[in-house]
């Protein structure tokens, strides 16, 4: 067998066993703000920049699912022409155990009936943990949608399983 064949027989069998103890992730979050500064741009825009910290509970499937989640959140938006948000969020679960989740979305404005219509998708990335989480790797998407006037509900899919 030819080093190319073994190469991608190695491959393959050490991503099969990736995915196979990889754990799905589906939780939703409605997070309600409890401290926030905000920078509006004087120069005739509606350009601003929000510094937030959110609270609420995830629900869903997964290792996530009832954990206490906190944004720690930059959120750089120009209507109507985008934004750039991010920051991370901190997950504790029942038993006290953290996960820390670095997120980046791209927030993009359409043409609405009456006004632009905000749509902000983007990915996350376990970046550390304690207890379950440490050691572990994850990634999915984020979808934020407004849940109210000031609430916010964060939408998380993706995996989560050991590193290599």
């Amino acid at each position: 067998m030819n080093v190319f064949k073994t190469t991608a027989l190695v491959l393959a069998a050490t991503l099969a066993a990736a995915s196979a103890t990889a754990e799905p992730i589906s939780v939703e979050a409605v997070m309600t703000p409890t401290d926030s500064i905000k920078m509006e741009f004087a120069d005739g825009s509606k350009h601003f920049v929000l510094m937030v910290r959110r609270e609420g509970v995830a629900k869903g499937s997964g290792p996530f699912d009832g954990a206490k989640v906190v944004e720690h959140g930059w959120h750089d938006i120009n209507p109507p022409i985008g934004g750039d948000p991010q920051g991370y969020l901190e997950l504790t679960a029942a038993n006290g155990d953290i996960a820390y989740l670095k997120w980046t979305v791209r927030a993009v404005f359409l043409k609405g009936a009456e006004k632009p219509k905000l749509f902000d998708n983007g990915f996350w990335e376990l970046v550390s943990g304690t207890g379950q989480f440490a050691g572990m790797a994850g990634v999915g998407s984020l979808i934020i949608k407004p849940a109210s006037k000031t609430e916010r509900l964060f939408i998380l899919e993706g995996e989560i399983g050991p590193r290599p």
